[in-house]
């Protein structure tokens, strides 16, 4: 599988202070890749330095088959976590300024930019000033000219912050569509939920040490799927071979798939005459996965943004 980014051994401190510590990573060519961690974990200094707009202190980085990534920003967007935009411009004259930062004819740019606003359903937005757009329009029209010169690597910086329900599901469709055309997708969020709806592979970052690096079934493997098994009775020769760790609520039971699998069981549930009424069996979420890595300390810290912004 081809690699659209690299690193190896990756530092980068400020007074004394490291920021991302020692850092390995690979983003495979093609996929949307989610980099998970708290506030203050690195997110945005790794990712940084990944593009080449730092130098990290030690360690090595390819981007897009170059060591100087900084030389690739042609056919990069990158959209920051710090949002900017001249609030006096209009939609369509921001995303062509945009874009013809990347190497794009202006007017090209405008063209493109107004056809990306119509397919968004803002074409009725695109000769507005920005200050007259709500966030969440704004930030549509950012994404547009992050993407608008088509580049082969797009990186988010915490794209789904401070949007409601509606165009955070906008903003996933958009980044869907840029992967179905063969775009590598990085992001980075502190919202779970995201990843586990839009990633293949993820990264997971705190303290800035990478805890783990790969698919998201693969972080979800760490962890056995859970049954849930309710019975019509509550007593019997099947009840040893219920897992140690069986949780009993009435006539529900609660424990970790064995390793033997769920066949053995069921043999002794059937011919122990238990009676089963319903059995599940439920495969972690990548919360779970999470916290499993990670640790509990730093899902709390995960949550709390969450809960902020559900309120």
């Amino acid at each position: 599988m081809a690699i659209a980014i690299e690193a190896r051994g990756l530092v980068k401190e400020f007074d004394g202070f490291r920021a991302v510590d020692g850092v390995d990573l690979n983003i495979p060519e093609g996929s949307i890749f989610g980099i998970l961690g708290p506030n203050g974990a690195g997110k945005t200094t790794m990712l940084r330095t990944l593009l080449g707009i730092i130098d990290p202190d030690a360690g090595t980085r390819t981007l897009l088959g170059s060591s100087k990534p900084i030389s690739q920003s042609r056919i990069v967007g990158y959209l920051p976590e710090e949002r900017g935009l001249y609030q006096s411009m209009r939609a369509v004259d921001t995303i062509a300024f945009m874009g013809a930062l990347r190497g794009m004819a202006l007017k090209d740019a405008r063209d493109k930019g107004r056809a990306m606003l119509e397919e968004a359903g803002l074409g009725y937005a695109a000769d507005r000033q920005i200050k007259q757009l709500s966030k969440g329009m704004a930030q549509t029209v950012q994404l547009i000219g992050t993407i608008v010169h088509d580049p082969k690597l797009i990186v988010l910086d915490e794209p789904f912050s401070g949007l409601d329900a509606l165009n955070q599901a906008k903003l996933e469709r958009m980044i869907r569509a840029q992967a179905e055309k063969g775009v590598t997708v990085i992001f980075s969020t502190h919202v779970i939920a995201h990843a586990e709806r839009l990633c293949e592979s993820i990264a997971i970052i705190a303290k800035g040490k990478i805890s783990f690096d790969g698919l998201v079934s693969a972080a979800r493997d760490r962890l056995r799927p859970q049954v849930h098994l309710e019975t019509e009775s509550l007593d019997g020769p099947w009840r040893s071979a219920l897992p140690a760790d069986c949780i009993a609520e009435g006539n529900w039971w609660h424990f970790t798939l064995p390793e033997t699998g769920v066949e053995p069981l069921l043999t002794a549930l059937v011919e122990g005459k238990a009676g089963v009424r319903s059995l599940s069996i439920e495969r972690p979420g990548l919360h779970d996965a999470f916290v499993a890595i990670a640790g509990e300390s730093v899902a709390a810290e995960m949550d709390q943004p969450l809960a902020e912004e559900l309120l």
